[in-house]
């Protein structure tokens, strides 16, 4: 445009909104000028009825910004699933799990947290956890939040190692963590199967599962009654459980510290030898279960009749065999129950089998003959069967007879359902419905091999020659599972389990019977929904969830200009990390 003047001025376009009192605001688009020492406007359309979006753009583009299609505007270089990496590090971080495995910060620290934390995620071998590790892998966010994105599966060995050397050290700090004077502690052990034909500790045994002998080593896990692993010891896989007794004490008192206990197990951990030779010794006090022969002799000579069991389920008895000791005997109707079917499949199963023996002498082509040939095919049903003392049977040259001795099966019955448990504690330091619940307490060590071996961290299959590896390896696993447990404590109102235990205590009839859900527990169920409303998950189901919440690495444009952008949470992660008290950014 030219001016009054015969110069040509500049024009410029621009948007004006102009408000209107009783009306919406127009929205115009205008070129200026100017002429002389005045500005001059015009209005070249009226865009009120364009959407604001548009009114922005077009606003951007008269200020000479160079405007691009939005896919192109930014362009995602990496997306590393993240959420699950965030619930396990933000627990880990407000656990204290860094200072707990060292003081001063160091690669072996941050590769062995590592290690606990894809445990947790994603068990697998360790070649296949560095890997995942690797920056160009991208499995995960895990490296890059602690910086192990470049470690190779050496690194990880060298973690191992300073791990196992610092075993001691960490379990004293666990134990000054959860255990003190005078507390209850559970003890057990189970086997893993471990084909190493080169490790010491790999030796045959028999699997708790039943079946042949297999090479196989032992571990046992030392809790706290709310099922807080504290210290893990390895053994050779030909180690009796009662063996390893002497080695879980000697770490209470001497490397904890601790010289008034009471140790919780089974009947096959705590038998009457270690109770004598362990026990007593170190003036300890012991709460275990009595066996089936041991309580039949109780019932024969009159200290334990069913008669006490006609108002109550649980009754305390003395008996001379056991002086200055308490027993305490339950029994549970449902327990009854299933020993009774279990006895008769058993029976039934046996019954079938000599059977066969019997139809073989009895055949006219080929017959079994010998009293030799007879007694040994009897003698490997019977060995195997558990329920021998329930037949009658005789054998001859050609002839097999057998039947069900219902007397013994009698017998047995009547105590079906009843278990009698042994403790030297006090009645005033612990009621006897206290000493029952301490027991029933090793259901928690069964549920951590459970989740160690099955489902959860996978203990098995060891991938590991060395000894230090192995132990190392058994240690990582119980760390692991550490973590695990305090996710699962804290993330219980959203998994499938009763997260009101106190509310299930109040519906139960009695601590000897069977537990029972609680109402909350009981609502979950019935709507598959927390009292949220989301949706009910197991913790693997939840972590999975969690981890299509990802960290976006975005650059922006044609340019080189990168940063980071988290995915928004769900309102269910969002709830999983309220409850976790875990941020989605780690820093």
């Amino acid at each position: 445009m030219r001016g009054s003047d015969g110069w040509r001025y500049l024009v410029s376009m621009h948007i004006d909104i102009v408000p209107n009192r009783r009306s919406k605001p127009a929205i115009l688009l205008r070129e200026a000028w100017r002429e002389g020492k005045r500005i001059r406007k015009r209005t070249v359309a009226n865009l009120s009825a364009l959407p604001m979006d548009q009114v922005e753009l077009l606003r951007r583009v008269l200020k000479g910004e160079a405007l691009v299609p939005a896919e192109e505007a930014f362009q995602i270089l990496r997306a590393e699933p993240h959420g699950h990496v965030a619930a396990v590090l933000g627990t880990m971080k407000r656990l204290g799990m860094a200072e707990l495995l060292s003081t001063r910060d160091h690669p072996e620290r941050r590769l062995a947290l590592g290690m606990i934390a894809a445990r947790v995620i994603a068990p697998d071998s360790k070649l296949a956890t560095a890997r995942g590790l690797d920056a160009e892998t991208l499995s995960s966010s895990l490296g890059s939040a602690l910086g192990i994105e470049r470690a190779g599966v050496d690194d990880l060995y060298g973690a191992m190692d300073w791990l196992v050397r610092g075993q001691a050290r960490i379990e004293r700090k666990l134990a000054a963590r959860y255990l003190e004077e005078g507390q209850l502690v559970l003890w057990d052990a189970t086997a893993v199967p471990f084909e190493s034909r080169t490790s010491e500790l790999a030796r045959f045994g028999r699997p708790k599962r039943g079946g042949k002998s297999e090479r196989q080593l032992v571990f046992g896990l030392l809790m706290t009654p709310c099922g807080i692993p504290v210290a893990v010891e390895v053994f050779a896989g030909n180690t009796g459980d009662p063996s390893t007794v002497g080695p879980v004490l000697d770490r209470i008192q001497e490397r904890f510290g601790l010289r008034k206990m009471t140790v919780v197990g089974d009947r096959g951990m705590l038998t009457e030898a270690r109770i004598t030779d362990e026990l007593r010794p170190r003036e300890l006090d012991w709460i275990t279960s009595l066996r089936a022969p041991t309580i039949r002799k109780l019932h024969e000579e009159g200290p334990l009749q069913l008669g006490l069991f006609d108002e109550r389920d649980l009754a305390e008895i003395t008996s001379p065999d056991f002086p200055g000791e308490r027993l305490i005997a339950c029994r549970n109707p449902l327990l009854a129950q299933e020993r009774a079917r279990k006895r008769e499949v058993l029976v039934q199963a046996t019954e079938a089998k000599l059977e066969a023996v019997a139809k073989a002498t009895a055949r006219h082509r080929s017959p079994l003959r010998g009293e030799a040939r007879i007694g040994v095919r009897v003698g490997k049903i019977l060995g195997g069967s558990k329920v021998a003392k329930h037949f009658r049977y005789e054998i001859t040259d050609d002839a097999f007879i057998f039947e069900r001795d219902q007397v013994s099966i009698t017998r047995e019955a009547a105590l079906d359902g009843i278990y009698v448990i042994r403790t030297s504690v006090s009645a005033e330091a612990l009621a006897a419905e206290d000493v029952v619940r301490a027991y029933k307490g090793l259901s928690v060590v069964e549920q951590a091999f459970r989740v160690s071996k099955d489902f959860g961290l996978e203990v098995e299959p060891i991938r590991h020659r060395r000894e230090d590896r192995i132990r190392a390896h058994i240690f990582l696993c119980m760390l692991a599972f550490y973590v695990r447990k305090h996710m699962e404590r804290a993330l219980a109102p959203m998994l499938f389990v009763d997260h009101d235990p106190g509310g299930a205590g109040t519906r139960r009839r009695s601590i000897v019977a069977p537990a029972v859900r609680s109402s909350a527990a009981l609502r979950k169920i019935t709507t598959q929904c927390s009292d949220d409303g989301l949706p009910l998950h197991a913790f693997k189901s939840l972590m999975d969830d969690l981890a299509t919440l990802t960290k976006n690495t975005v650059k922006m444009g044609n340019t080189e200009v990168t940063f980071e952008q988290y995915a928004r949470p769900t309102a269910l992660q969002q709830r999983a990390f309220d409850l976790l008290d875990a941020p989605v950014r780690l820093t």
